[in-house]
């Protein structure tokens, strides 16, 4: 292998084509720019407008997608390759593509039903197929879940469109409903009077529909008492766990028992060793956490950006002069 030709070969390659590749390279970069900046702008005139914000993610990545293939296929032109020819390939590749990839194809077009529906809107609370959890993200082929332990799950459109989906964060107020089972020997008005009172304790609780409470089941060892009542979406659980916490409570104050499962007691003659840490538990060590600051085009805000480096720079111009005064002070 003849290096030195093959060295010739790259040297004549770059001599002959160097402003080629500037202004390849030029391109490249402005157009990278401009992309970012017109997805900014973009993403800044829908903000204010009054569509769904998952409609706006949904808009803006198709836009993305459209502003860099076109910046693709300009590059692709400058260095002389025909885009004719490539629209025909491209559309054969689709084509291809499209056969291979039919079940994402279908959650593209459900992602696209999913928003013209309006079928729910970011911060929704849905259970759909099992699943639960707080809308975060919807995009061509996945529609994302936040659960409330904070586990992320992602699902593919197709699976929401084709099954029952329920949406509990659809409207303003929300019913709670809770079952609560006592011993058979238990008044059965009292047990209505404690759950109603303990619903008109809590302020986020509705008066009207008035709190509602009655028998419902006569079980096995219990009778069982079905109660509601209505409150703001956000305040959903606030409201369920006072209402299990003091209920409880409530009974225990007025002596009614709560039935339990009759079991089988053996009791143990051996003695039983658990083995332990005899040491303290050791101090706390606080963990640092460094959070970088991320610049990004397309989110940043231009005008706070200007404003920001402005006051960085007087910050760094006023340590300056105070380290140069200092400095003064030290050799006077």
């Amino acid at each position: 292998m003849n290096w030195n030709q093959i060295w010739d070969t790259i040297t004549n390659f770059f001599k002959t084509n160097i402003w080629n590749i500037v202004r390849f390279v030029a391109v490249l970069i402005i157009g990278i720019i401009l992309v970012k900046i017109l997805l900014n702008v973009m993403r800044k005139i829908l903000s204010k407008s009054k569509m769904e914000k998952i409609a706006q993610q949904f808009l803006m990545g198709t836009l993305k997608f459209l502003l860099y293939l076109i910046l693709v296929l300009i590059l692709l032109n400058l260095i002389g390759v025909q885009i004719s020819g490539i629209v025909t390939a491209l559309s054969a590749v689709l084509l291809a593509v499209g056969m291979a990839l039919e079940s994402n194809i279908a959650n593209l077009a459900n992602g696209i039903v999913i928003v013209a529906t309006h079928m729910f809107k970011k911060g929704d609370y849905i259970i759909v197929n099992g699943v639960e959890g707080n809308i975060v993200d919807i995009n061509f082929l996945f529609t994302t879940l936040l659960t409330v332990d904070n586990k992320k799950i992602t699902m593919p459109n197709s699976t929401i469109v084709n099954n029952s989906v329920v949406n509990a964060g659809a409207n303003k107020t929300r019913r709670v409903d809770l079952t609560f089972s006592v011993a058979y020997e238990t008044d059965v008005e009292l047990v209505k009077k404690i759950v109603i009172d303990v619903m008109n304790s809590n302020g986020k609780i509705y008066q009207t529909p008035a709190p509602f409470c009655r028998l419902k089941t006569l079980g096995a060892s219990s009778i069982d008492f079905f109660s509601n009542c209505w409150c703001d979406n956000e305040d959903y659980w606030d409201v369920y766990y006072y209402l299990v916490e003091n209920v409880y409570n409530e009974f225990k104050r007025n002596n009614i028992s709560i039935p339990y499962n009759q079991l089988e007691v053996r009791n143990r003659t051996d003695a039983v060793v658990m083995p332990y840490n005899k040491q303290a538990l050791p101090a706390r060590v606080e963990k640092v956490r460094n959070e970088k600051e991320k610049f990004d085009l397309e989110t940043v805000d231009i005008t706070k950006l200007i404003k920001h480096k402005k006051e960085e720079k007087e910050k760094q111009k006023a340590k300056a002069q105070k380290t140069k005064n200092n400095k003064n002070t030290k050799s006077k």
